[in-house]
Order: structure tokens, then sequence, then C-alpha cells
């Protein structure tokens, strides 16, 4: 585990990251953060909600937007980041759903962005939904409805199976964990293995990965803000601890598949899914014959369909794994034309 005396000394055959390749350093003009991500600006203000877990002190940033006077619906979306993006990176979808009346609140989850990052922590999706529900009753918001986008996605389902009575919808925006990876045959990664591997993490490896599974071998200049966003942080003063976070928080997304659980949803859903994303974690540790099956996401969106008792497929056959960034307009009509009013 990191201490502020950690060296690199041990990257060599170090096992590819399951969220980003690695590739040669970095430009020299690349921005750096610190491990809560200071300096770099969200579009809305950060607010912090301090509480107690795991016997630890924490901080949770979250963004809280509301409706301008006298245009508000009375609902409120809960916005669940995935593990390679942040709370500001769901500012197009926030202004989107403030303008048709939403109250907005999108955290950073604990060991993510602007939150907290332990040195230890029992990272489970248990755990961060019970904190994502603290924040909320905090802020006296009930009765909401939860998106969550790519590992948000299995944690707005486990927010959804804990506390159905206070979910009105659930979204999920390709979600991973519509496969068990490991059943399937990719092998397991320890988590000192995937600690060495975070380590080599470089602002072209996070570019690469994007292109070929966010955007389909596209890329727009905007897309380069949440490259510097991620790469910043691992090139910052505390890029050993966000290193060490990011190999937990991997262990959790491989290790607590929520795919068995999708038939005991209670709550209607609904599935928005980019059909080339082709998204499957620790797939470049498994066999070519294993690699071939992994992350259909044209089939994953129809299964997933199929297993939840209530739920709607709103497919878009030719985005990736982030259609509310690769084509905002058609997303955000599809997510208003089906959400419960």
């Amino acid at each position: 585990m990191p201490t502020s005396t950690l060296t690199r000394t041990l990257l060599a055959g170090a096992i590819a990251s399951a969220f980003a390749t690695n590739a040669v350093a970095s430009a020299d003009e690349l921005p750096t953060f610190d491990g809560e991500l200071s300096g770099f600006e969200y579009a809305y203000p950060v607010e912090r909600f301090d509480f107690s877990s795991q016997g630890q002190d924490m901080q949770m940033a979250y963004l809280d937007v509301q409706p301008e006077e006298g245009s508000a619906n009375g609902r409120t979306m809960v916005l669940m980041h995935g593990k390679n993006f942040c709370a500001g990176t769901w500012e197009g979808t926030i202004e989107v759903l403030v303008n048709e009346g939403y109250r907005v609140i999108a955290p950073d989850q604990i060991g993510f962005c602007k939150s907290t990052k332990p040195e230890h922590y029992q990272f489970s999706f248990h755990q961060l939904a019970t904190n994502t529900q603290a924040l909320l009753d905090e802020l006296g918001a009930q009765d909401v409805t939860v998106m969550g986008h790519s590992m948000g996605g299995m944690l707005a389902t486990r927010f959804a199976l804990m506390y159905p009575e206070a979910t009105e919808q659930l979204v999920l925006v390709n979600p991973v964990g519509l496969e068990d990876w490991k059943a399937l045959g990719v092998p397991y990664q320890s988590i000192d293995d995937g600690y060495q591997s975070e380590l080599e993490t470089t602002a072209e490896g996070i570019r690469d990965y994007q292109q070929s599974t966010y955007y389909v071998d596209t890329w727009e200049p905007e897309y380069d803000r949440w490259v510097e966003m991620l790469a910043g942080m691992y090139e910052g003063e505390d890029g050993e601890l966000v290193a060490w976070n990011q190999a937990l928080t991997s262990d959790m997304v491989f290790t607590q598949p929520v795919v068995y659980e999708f038939s005991e949803l209670e709550v209607p859903t609904l599935l928005l899914i980019g059909e080339q994303d082709n998204t499957a974690i620790g797939k470049g540790r498994a066999s070519e014959d294993v690699q071939e099956i992994l992350g259909h996401y044209d089939e994953l969106g129809e299964k997933t369909r199929d297993a939840i008792p209530d739920a709607t497929l709103v497919s878009f056959p030719e985005l990736g794994h982030s259609p509310q960034i690769q084509a905002p307009e058609r997303f955000h009509e599809a997510l208003l034309e089906n959400l419960d009013l």
C-alpha cells in the first residue's frame, strides 16, 4: 500500500490497467493536480459533505444544482459517475436537467476526484451507496431518480436494490457489470499488481483508451479536458495515493458483480446503451478466445432489459461508452423522453 516514501521501482512487467491503457510519458505541458483535484474547475460550485466512515473522517465533494425559482418540477436526479469520470463530467447533462426543472445532485464518490482518498478503506458498492444515502439525508433529498454511467451504473443498481423506497427510477448509461468477467474467464489481478499497473498510467494511454472505447475511434477537442483531469491527478503530488485508490476500486468492480441481481430490481429502469461500446474489465488479461465473447453491448443491452422486470431499452447503434458526451443532443432527447413524469 502507498506511503509517503513509496517509489516506482517495480513498474516493469506490470499488467495493463483495467480502465486505461499504458503509454509513453505525458507531454510536459500537462497540468497536474493534487489528490483532491484542486485547480480543476467544475462548471458548478463544489460543496463538501463531512462524515465518518469506517472509523475515518471523510469528505465527499458534490454538486447540488437547483433550477431557477419558479421552474422546479419537484424532482431530484442523483448522478453517479464512472471510474474514469467525475461529478464534473456530467456538466452537459446537469445543464439539460436543471433547465427542465430538476434539482441535480452529483457526488464525487470516496476514492475519486475531489473527494477523500483513504489509504485504508473497505471499498464496496454497498458502502458507496450508504455514503450516498447519507449525503441525500443531509441534503433532505427524498424520492430520487438515480442515473449511473459506467461503474456508476453498478453503484446506481446497488443503490436501487438497497433503497427501493427512495428510488423513483433507475437510469443506466452504458453500465459496466452487465456480465461477470471473472466467471467468463478473465483472470483475477491482485490489488498489488493493479497498483503497479495504475502507476504507469499516462495521458496518452488514457486518450487512446477513451478514443477506442468511449468515442468509437473519433475524437473532438473538448474531450481533452477529461483526459487532463484524470492524467493530472496521476502526475501530481499525490499520484501514488490516486493510483492506490484506483487499484482498490478496480478490485471492487471486478469482484462485486451486480448482474445476478437485476431480476430483484423493484423500480422502473431505463437503459441508455451505446452499442459500439466494448468495455470489459480485465479483458487484456484474458485469452483471445475469452476476449472475443466479452463486451458486446449490442447484445448485453437487450439481455439486461430482459432480466429487469420493468425495463426500457434505448439503443444508440453507432455510439460508444459515453453517449452523453459523444452525442449529447441525441442522448438528452432520449433521456427526457423516457424519464417517468
